[in-house]
């Protein structure tokens, strides 16, 4: 594979003027200095690269919670709205800017995770909140964009990945575990496998698919029972005692 532009873009910033001073003098973005790296500015460089082509495919594949390992007991606003932003509202973003560049037809895809409708203890921070609102938003989106542009809109809720940005969870071989031992399809879940599946949903493939969000975890979210669980086969506990009192 060969990549024909590599444009920078920090989904947290829609226009120069969300940039706060600290940020724009940083040294991480100096690559990106007079080419400018919010999305709305990522989106009218890629319009000029693209010299008048259209885009076929848009994927949102980045989340961000800088409090992330703290219980949602436990987390601040300031935390939760960050998480929100970088994880959900990103994608709203995007497709705001880069919808009106992309062919009808076309195809974006984002990345969820079962924590946005299951109890996921340890996946905090307010992250399983984003998460639910990037479900709920690909399903608006896929209206808009459809009558808008023609584009269709879904999300991929991916199983347990060792993947660098996973192990910043801290939990994440104990889930690798979990769902070898309790997936309905026991293997490990290749990147391969994900990818597959956003591969199909841009693709003319599925032409009539849009607003779904589509498990691609061996299964595991259809399971309401751990199979490995130490509760299971244990004594039962002995029933209460039932005290009648006299009136």
């Amino acid at each position: 594979m060969t990549f024909e532009h590599i444009l920078p873009m920090d989904a947290v910033f829609d226009t120069p003027a969300d940039v706060p001073a600290d940020v724009a003098g940083n040294k991480r973005y100096a690559a990106a200095a007079g080419k400018g790296f919010t999305v709305s500015e990522c989106a009218a460089n890629l319009e000029a690269a693209l010299g008048g082509a259209k885009l076929d495919v848009l994927v949102h594949s980045l989340a961000n919670g800088p409090e992330v390992a703290k219980p949602l007991l436990e987390t601040s606003r300031g935390g939760y709205l960050a998480a929100v932003s970088a994880s959900a509202f990103s994608l709203v973003s995007m497709v705001q800017r880069f919808g009106p560049l992309m062919n009808p037809g076309g195809g974006v895809v984002s990345l969820t995770y079962l924590a946005s409708e299951k109890i996921i203890p340890g996946y905090g921070g307010g992250m399983s909140s984003a998460k639910a609102a990037l479900e709920s938003d690909t399903r608006v989106l896929a209206w808009e964009a459809g009558r808008k542009w023609g584009v269709r809109v879904n999300t991929i809720s991916a199983g347990p990945l060792g993947s660098r940005a996973a192990k910043a969870i801290g939990f994440i071989d104990d889930m690798i575990r979990y769902s070898a031992a309790n997936a309905p399809v026991q293997k490990g879940l290749e990147a391969a496998e994900v990818g597959a599946t956003a591969a199909f949903l841009c693709s003319p493939l599925a032409s009539a698919v849009t607003g779904s969000l589509v498990y691609v975890d061996n299964g595991l979210n259809a399971m309401g029972l751990a199979v490995d669980s130490a509760a299971l086969g244990a004594a039962a506990p002995a029933p209460a005692e039932k005290v009648s009192v006299a009136a």
